[in-house]
């Protein structure tokens, strides 16, 4: 037997001016063939459980492609060209292909990456199984449906069963090898838009719906069932929750998908996010340094409140630069904060030009226009000394992606009064104390740490914080909405129009 296995992810914020070009597909842009191969193996990645099984089997695998990107801007469509044709050219011969997909990459030119890949595949291999993994926050598509066979997706936010999902969808795929017997894709998607904290599995509408996926998924005949909850930061036509379920059979299958989106839909307004002021915010967070106690969820009564930049997420397309935050805490009387990183090429080459221990005076931050919000923000000149440069690499110690090693590009830790930064060449979602550390900082001794972060710092730093407050400013990754210019969404849709209302659903069957 022989087994396509390959990975494409890109999680593209429409409104994001941060560029995806081939390059941004990897430390030097994408993996190929055997190298695709050592990327993944061992890895805790939905490729690298299509690996483990494809062995398991005894089958011969081709690996043509390993190629994921920071989230950002559209792909450019000639990158996104060559990655999809060196997985089309490799799958001809193949009994099986497995993807490990995003399914929220929109390109310059089409808005349905995945869908098109995958509508290639089934013209160049008609009959041939197509499995595929999605990220949590996949926008699901009628394209991707029609094409692919089976589809399985994370539970988890932040997503620590990449693995888990591939494997699913793996044993799926070779139930449907050994007998013959296509299994049932079934899909419901709601006219609901959501916020992306609230799609964490610690949210409780969330939780509630993954638990329901998970009670759903041990009935009889059901082999998979996963919340979608989307990515709302693209301007597509339904950048909305989807639920998919694979079974036996497509009654069972749907109905397990309509029971599910139906308890959705119910609690729909737990899926939105209501954003505090940034000056409250940040106010909630001086006092929260002043009380005694760690807050619920974090672990450390004497350690710093981390200030949550959920605006300027990179890990949402965020450009990493936005000054907001850092400003409004300093006027606030904060100090004794510990900022990373932040991403400002300019800078960094004007530290290392000046040396360690000199001091310096220069524009910091704010140097991305945010044209698609028709924002453009005033780079703060600040002084201070530059405490350490550094080449920016550090071996991320937590559970999303234990053990690789990550690079910021050069790196400077910058001194100013209250605070200290560390700025970066690259964008850089802090996935571990390792930013702060590999300057020499110790985070868990300071009063506040600022990250630009919504979601993926959490399990490193909330051990270290006696508490937390999420920071909404303007930024391309905010959850107001409102900031957004929608022009392609399909609406009404909940919550940009509270009258929205889903499609009718049949009876409950699977209830």
């Amino acid at each position: 037997m022989k087994v396509l296995i390959a990975r494409l992810n890109h999680e593209t914020n429409t409104f994001s001016p941060v560029p995806t070009p081939l390059s941004a597909f990897g430390d030097h842009g994408p993996d190929y063939g055997a190298d695709a191969y050592k990327a993944n193996k061992g890895a805790v990645t939905a490729m690298g459980a299509f690996i483990d099984l494809a062995e398991s089997w005894g089958a011969e695998i081709v690996t043509p492609l390993s190629a994921t990107a920071y989230p950002s801007g559209p792909v450019d469509a000639q990158a996104y060209r060559s990655m999809c044709q060196c997985i089309v050219d490799a799958a001809p011969g193949c009994d099986a292909l497995m993807l490990d997909l995003h399914g929220a990459m929109v390109v310059r030119d089409t808005d349905d990456g995945e869908g098109d890949l995958l509508e290639r595949l089934r013209t160049a291999c008609p009959g041939v199984p197509i499995a595929v993994s999605l990220d949590l926050h996949g926008n699901v598509t009628q394209k991707m449906i029609d094409h692919a066979d089976i589809i399985t997706g994370f539970k988890t936010y932040p997503h620590t069963d990449m693995y888990e999902s591939g494997e699913l969808a793996g044993r799926i795929l070779w139930r449907m090898l050994q007998t013959g017997r296509k299994p049932a894709l079934a899909w419901r998607q709601l006219p609901l838009m959501t916020h992306t904290l609230k799609s964490s599995t610690q949210a409780p509408a969330m939780r509630a719906a993954v638990d329901r996926a998970i009670e759903l998924e041990r009935q009889d005949g059901i082999y998979a069932v996963t919340v979608m909850a989307g990515f709302a930061l693209a301007d597509i036509p339904a950048p909305c929750l989807s639920v998919l379920a694979v079974a036996r059979d497509q009654e069972s299958a749907q109905s397990a998908a309509d029971a599910l989106a139906r308890q959705i839909w119910d609690s729909r307004e737990g899926f939105v996010y209501v954003s505090p002021s940034l000056r409250d915010s940040v106010s909630r967070a001086k006092a929260m340094a002043e009380i005694a106690g760690a807050q619920e969820g974090c672990g450390n009564p004497d350690g710093p409140v981390l200030l949550l930049d959920h605006s300027d997420n990179c890990m949402s397309g965020g450009t990493c630069d936005t000054m907001d935050v850092l400003q409004e805490a300093l006027a606030q009387g904060l100090r004794d904060i510990a900022v990373g990183p932040l991403c400002d090429p300019e800078a960094v080459d004007a530290m290392f030009k000046a040396g360690e221990g000199a001091t310096i005076t220069l524009p910091l931050g704010n140097k991305r226009p945010l044209t698609s919000l028709g924002i453009t923000k005033t780079p703060p000149v600040l002084a201070g000394t530059v405490r350490r440069l550094g080449d920016g690499e550090y071996v991320i110690s937590g559970p999303t992606y234990r053990g690789m090693k990550c690079g910021m590009g050069r790196t400077a830790l910058f001194a100013v009064d209250g605070a200290e930064i560390v700025v970066t060449e690259k964008t850089h979602e802090p996935w571990d104390l390792g930013v702060f550390t590999c300057v020499g900082v110790d985070p868990a001794s300071r009063s506040y740490v600022l990250l630009k972060s919504r979601m993926y710092c959490r399990p490193v730093f909330f051990p270290i914080a006696r508490g937390y407050v999420e920071c909404d400013s303007q930024g391309v990754t905010s959850s107001n909405y409102d900031l957004f210019p929608f022009r392609k969404v399909v609406r009404p849709v909940y919550p940009l129009d509270r009258d929205a209302r889903p499609p009718a659903m049949p009876a409950r069957a699977a209830e």
